[in-house]
C-alpha cells in the first residue's frame, strides 16, 4: 500500500526521523521505482505557450545512499541566446520558484551559493550533467516553503510531478522551453 504525504512539516520529520535512525532522506518509501526521474522540454508546455523549434531533456537519479541526484541536461535548436536554466517548484501549467540552477549567463548569474558550480549556458544548444545535492537547493522559499538545501523536499517534489525544468532566453525571458519532472523511466513528454 502507498501513500502520499501532503503535510509539508510531517513530510520534513519522517525525512529527519529516517536520518536519525540511520536511513536515508531521499529513501522511497512507498515501494516504487522513483530512484529514475526525468523530462522532455518543449515550447508548447510553457506557460504561456512558445511556438519554438527547441527542445531538451532531463534525465536524474537518486540516489538514497550518497544523498545525492546525479544528472544530465541537455537543449538543443533555441531561437535565441540562452540566458538560464532551472529546475522549478510548480505543477504542470504553473509556474513556480527556482529550485536548482542548471546553467547561468553573464546576464543571468547564479547567486552566489551556486555560481561557482553552475556551468555556463550556451546558444543554440547545450549540454551538461553533474550533482544536485543539498549545497545545489537554492529555494524558493517564501510562500513556497522550500528552503535552501532541502534536499528530501526537492526529490519529494520530484516524485509528486510537482518540479519542472525550465530554460530562459533572450527572446522568452519567462522560458521558451519547459518540461515537468516524472518519476520513473516512462516520463514522455510531460503528460
Amino acid at each position: 500500500m502507498t501513500f502520499e504525504l501532503r503535510n509539508p512539516v510531517l513530510a520534513c520529520s519522517l525525512a529527519a526521523l529516517a536520518v536519525l535512525s540511520g536511513g536515508s532522506a531521499l529513501a522511497d518509501k512507498g515501494g516504487n521505482d522513483n530512484r529514475t526521474v526525468g523530462a522532455q522540454l518543449s515550447g508548447f508546455q510553457e506557460v504561456p505557450v512558445v511556438s519554438t523549434k527547441g527542445s531538451g531533456e532531463f534525465k536524474a537519479k537518486i540516489n538514497s545512499q550518497t544523498n545525492e541526484i546525479e544528472y544530465e541536461f541537455s537543449y538543443a535548436d533555441m531561437q535565441a541566446t540562452v540566458l538560464q536554466a532551472h529546475i522549478h517548484l510548480g505543477q504542470r501549467g504553473v509556474n513556480g520558484g527556482i529550485m536548482v540552477w542548471l546553467c547561468q549567463s553573464a546576464a543571468n548569474p547564479a547567486p552566489a551559493a551556486v555560481a561557482g558550480f553552475t556551468p555556463v549556458c550556451s546558444s543554440p544548444a547545450f549540454s551538461s550533467g553533474g550533482i544536485i545535492n543539498a549545497a545545489s537547493i537554492v529555494g524558493p522559499g517564501g510562500a513556497q516553503q522550500l528552503g535552501a538545501g532541502e534536499l528530501a523536499e526537492l526529490v519529494a517534489a520530484f516524485r509528486a510531478g510537482v518540479a519542472y525544468v525550465n530554460v530562459h532566453t533572450a527572446t522568452s525571458p519567462g522560458g521558451e522551453i519547459r518540461g515537468q519532472i516524472r518519476s520513473g523511466s516512462g516520463h514522455g513528454h510531460g503528460h
